[in-house]
């Protein structure tokens, strides 16, 4: 036997086609875009934020690709009616400061639910996007409202399980 023929018989022959991983294009992801509303009554807030945040990032989908946004769009009504576990009501505080001296602020999440209900369930699913630019468009596809109502009805949302 020559060199190339004990080469070619070591190797295994393939019975089909060749397996290639599939990479989702943006034009593909674009295509298939559904709109999905969420009821966050009584949900804890990050079991809700993180099921949100897989179907933004489009891993719910078998096109998933992680460099391209084939997420779907996500409707969360009824954000003041969020439960936080244990204390976390009265303990939990949402920081911020304003960059000049002094600016430094902090508010309990009930004092901040009461104000500003959407701004927990925002700054939670944030967290669990990625922090690029990527992370940034995956947000605007997210709506969040405090009411039960919202203006997406002609979008003929679905309801997430």
């Amino acid at each position: 036997m020559t060199t190339n023929e004990a080469s070619t018989a070591a190797t295994p022959k393939q019975s089909g086609p060749i397996q290639k991983t599939f990479s989702a294009k943006k034009e593909q992801a674009l295509l298939d875009r559904q709109w999905w509303v969420v009821d966050a009554t009584d949900q804890p807030l990050g079991r809700l934020a993180s099921k949100v945040a897989m179907v933004l990032r489009g891993k719910t989908k078998p096109t998933y690709t992680p460099h391209v946004d084939a997420g779907d769009f996500v409707i969360v009504v009824n954000a003041h009616k969020i439960k936080l576990t244990g204390r976390k009501l009265e303990q939990k505080k949402y920081y911020r400061h304003s960059g000049e001296p002094g600016g430094f602020r902090e508010e309990k999440y009930a004092d901040l639910l009461k104000r500003k209900p959407e701004l927990p369930i925002m700054k939670a699913v944030k967290g669990m996007l990625p922090k690029n630019i990527l992370g940034r468009e995956l947000l605007t596809k997210l709506k969040v409202y405090a009411a039960a109502d919202h203006p997406h009805a002609a979008q003929k949302p679905q309801p997430l399980k």
